[in-house]
């Protein structure tokens, strides 16, 4: 009865792993060349400061790069009106950074979608975030 139970057991481990896989499409990044760079009004209104951004997008398929590369010009205008347009506050907190990112992501997705007429961002990830 043991001897039963342990083939049982090794052969569906041998099903499992010589199973075939489900087909998934092959994710890709995305880095916008070169940084953004975008000015905030600081608290006092006197000085402005700049956010320093590295931006990489997370395309559901990597066969989406073409399209990505030729709307850059429209999504890192968009990026950069966010940007700029955030008050000190939120560019200097964690949390808002990450609210910042989120609205990025957005409305890179939004765009994407309005133009390609398909879901092709995954995910907006500041690779590198400096402020001054």
């Amino acid at each position: 009865m043991r001897f039963a139970t342990n083939l049982l057991f090794v052969l569906t481990l041998l099903f499992t792993l010589t199973a075939p896989k489900k087909a998934v499409a092959d994710v890709g990044y995305y880095g916008f060349e070169p940084e953004i760079v975008a000015n905030y009004i600081s608290v006092s209104g006197r000085k402005l400061g700049y956010v320093r951004v590295a931006v990489d997008l997370m395309l559901e398929d990597i066969n989406n790069l073409a399209a990505v590369e030729h709307h850059m010009p429209l999504l890192r205008d968009a990026v950069v009106e966010i940007l700029s347009q955030e008050p000190e506050e939120k560019i200097k907190s964690l949390t808002g950074r990450e609210e910042i990112r989120q609205k990025c992501l957005e409305r890179v997705k939004t765009l994407l979608r309005q133009e390609t007429g398909k879901d092709i961002v995954r995910d907006l990830l500041f690779t590198k975030y400096l402020y001054h």
